[in-house]
């Protein structure tokens, strides 16, 4: 247990902090799967119209301090890249 006052109120902030930062993570993460499904049953369609509402959760989640810039910017060139492989089997 916090000593000081000042300990205490950061260990409440954090708290609060820590709870926000898991609902986040596990909705850009929910998100992601629901894409990847989505790409697994070759809906190459629907994979298009979720594709921008699952970057711009990711650029959220980014902005929100929750996960770095260059992970975000990581996840969403992986997920682009995956909807652009299926869409190369499909013209194929």
């Amino acid at each position: 247990m916090a000593n000081h006052k000042s300990a205490a109120k950061k260990a409440r902030r954090d708290a609060v902090r820590r709870l926000r930062n898991r609902f986040w993570r596990k909705r850009m993460r929910t998100f992601i799967k629901k894409f990847r499904a989505t790409l697994g049953e070759g809906d190459l369609e629907r994979a298009r119209e979720m594709l921008p509402g699952v970057l711009g959760l990711i650029d959220r989640t980014a902005r929100a301090g929750v996960i770095h810039d260059n992970t975000a910017s990581r996840y969403k060139s992986r997920l682009q890249q995956a909807l652009n492989r299926l869409a190369a089997e499909k013209a194929s």
